[in-house]
């Protein structure tokens, strides 16, 4: 039997809004042991943000973390899930999209985040995770000038 990915995905997610700072981002990954956080606006995900995220497009840019707004430094473009989505399917998605982290909207609203983590948890995932893993984890081909 194929499994969803309201089976295995995390449904307390701490949020941020577009309109909270750098550094309010980062405490709140530190205090949850994150490395991205949906950005929520009325209930919608607007956005995901990563240490990443934080690292090349604020404090690399010289921004400051204090005054910055989650909004100037986020990805908007985010590809999401939804609850009734197959495993498979997500784990094949993070790997053509390179990514590691998919939120789940339901009804256009933040359900649930699955990490590339989760589908490792499940055995019979690990070879679509490894796969994911290993596409996400190969550099693209640094570009000419």
């Amino acid at each position: 039997m194929n499994r969803s990915l309201k089976d295995i995905m995390t449904q307390s997610v701490a949020t941020i809004s577009p309109k909270q700072t750098v550094k309010e981002a980062a405490e709140l990954m530190s205090q949850h042991n994150v490395g991205s956080i949906p950005v929520v606006e009325d209930g919608t995900c607007v956005g995901i943000i990563t240490d990443r995220d934080i690292t090349l497009r604020a404090v690399s840019q010289g921004h400051n973390p204090q005054s910055t707004a989650v909004q100037s430094v986020m990805t908007s473009d985010v590809v999401t899930g939804d609850s009734s989505m197959d495993v498979h399917e997500a784990a094949n998605l993070m790997a053509q999209r390179q990514i590691r982290r998919l939120p789940v909207i339901d009804n256009g609203k933040l359900a649930g985040i699955v990490a590339l983590g989760d589908l490792a948890t499940e055995n019979i995932y690990q070879n679509e995770a490894g796969q994911a893993l290993s596409n996400i984890s190969t550099p693209s081909a640094p570009r000419m000038h």
